[in-house]
């Protein structure tokens, strides 16, 4: 897979970064964390701009969450649950996932798009939610545009520092991947402890 990202990207400049970025939304084997450190080591050969890279990888995000909010908003909540129920064992989400991503989304509005847009592995499912609860596209875009932003910064300035060593950028968010959506989930659970104690007392 490398290879094609690093002879599409070659070869597209930045429409390669754009299309690679929006198929990372839509498609996660396509990682992010390897797709932008490319594009920021490429900026550091001067064969992009740095400037010119990260605008790319910002507008090919956005673009990408586009499809998943939509299904949200278009499907509804019931219809999406009934979904995950009976096909959502081979993407492992289910009905409870929904339920539970739905509630958060209501809870923290744009705040939630803001924030997972900077966390790998729940970057792109935040716009499911999103569209199910019927967030305004205009926020969802803005929200979405600034947290894409700086994702993408951070991961091209690594890579246009790095130089030839970008991969360790994948390299690195990988365990950091795993380490932050365990923390997420504690979080959550003990949330839901704290609340069902206070409900007893």
């Amino acid at each position: 897979m490398f290879e094609w990202i690093q002879n599409l990207m070659t070869s597209m400049s930045y429409f390669g970064v754009v299309f690679l970025m929006f198929l990372e939304n839509v498609f996660p084997p396509i990682p992010s964390e390897l797709v932008m450190p490319l594009a920021g080591y490429l900026a550091g050969q001067k064969k992009l701009s740095l400037v010119g890279a990260i605008a790319s990888g910002t507008f090919g995000s956005v673009l990408g969450s586009l499809p998943l909010y939509y299904v949200g908003k278009t499907l509804g909540e019931e219809r999406i649950k009934d979904w995950a129920e009976k096909h959502g064992a081979w993407l492992a989400v289910s009905r409870d996932d929904i339920e539970k991503s739905k509630v958060w989304m209501d809870k923290h509005g744009h705040k939630a798009v803001l924030f997972c847009r900077l966390i790998p592995g729940v970057r792109s499912l935040i716009s499911l939610p999103a569209g199910m609860s019927q967030m305004n596209i205009g926020k969802f875009l803005i929200y979405s545009t600034i947290g894409a932003s700086l994702w993408t910064t951070i991961l091209a300035y690594a890579g246009f520092r790095l130089g030839q060593n970008y991969k360790t950028v994948e390299k690195f968010m990988g365990p950091a991947t795993y380490i932050i959506i365990g923390a997420i989930v504690l979080a959550f659970v003990w949330r839901v402890v704290k609340q069902k104690r206070a409900q007893k007392t």
